[in-house]
């Protein structure tokens, strides 16, 4: 699809990957509608982009189809959907609120999904593209972060599903799977990352993955691409993952 005159909705873009994914499309050409909580930053992303802004937050119920409907008085269609917004926490399942359980999978997955299935309609008629910003977490389960990796593999399913649904419509799917990015979202989990490797990337290169996804039609991206590597062998040998997931988290 070209990005040029695609009107294109990003979710989380307040900060971190959803905010480059705004500067890089608008600088394609595209108009986005960016959508977040936090109003002052969109604000900033707004005189900075040209971008149109919908403070949203999708923690609330039916948040994601009201914000679907906003979307569509302002510009009628919606060409490209991005999923990108999600919220972490990280500790000991068992002392985990049930108010934060219930956030992160309300932002991570039932948003996504009343987005999407609000906005398919129109995408079914016209042609469009979905994109699914999904986690390494949701692939291979990381100690400490059940819920949100339960919520990332769930999103993963929902997209894969899709895709195969929508083999015969002029609709794309693609899954993005970032690693370890730089953004304020490890301080926001309560736990902030403190491992020396792998190193987190700059959002700017999963924005650059997340817009030649779209371009080309890529139905899934791993960023850094070597996230295959632990993906397979989980596959393959499983009890050899086990064991070196164990030994080196």
């Amino acid at each position: 699809m070209r990005l040029t005159g695609a009107v294109v909705l990003v979710t989380g873009a307040s900060s971190g990957i959803g905010a480059a994914v705004v500067r890089r499309l608008a600088l394609a050409g595209s108009q986005v509608v960016a959508a977040g909580r936090d109003t002052n930053r969109l604000a900033r992303l707004a005189a900075e982009t040209g971008a149109t802004t919908l403070p949203a937050d999708l923690s609330r119920p039916n948040a994601g189809r009201e914000l679907a409907e906003q979307a569509l008085a302002r510009y009628t269609r919606v060409d490209v959907l991005v999923n990108n917004a999600g919220v972490g926490w990280a500790g000991p399942f068992a002392g985990m609120a049930d108010s934060l359980a219930d956030e992160l999978l309300a932002v991570n997955l039932r948003a996504p999904i009343e987005l999407t299935r609000a906005l398919l309609p129109g995408m079914c008629h016209r042609g469009g593209h979905l994109v699914f910003v999904g986690s390494i977490a949701g692939r291979l389960g990381v100690g400490g972060e059940a819920v949100y990796a339960a919520s990332k593999a769930g999103l993963d399913a929902f997209a894969q599903s899709l895709r195969l649904e929508l083999t015969s419509r002029r609709v794309a799917v693609s899954t993005v799977v970032p690693g370890v990015v730089d953004t304020p979202f490890f301080a926001r989990r309560g736990q902030p990352y403190r491992r020396r490797r792998p190193r987190p990337l700059p959002p700017d290169r999963v924005a650059d993955a997340i817009a030649d996804a779209i371009v080309r039609d890529r139905a899934e991206v791993y960023v850094p691409r070597w996230l295959r590597v632990p993906v397979a062998v989980r596959g393959l040998l499983p009890a050899v993952y086990r064991r070196l997931a164990s030994r080196f988290g």
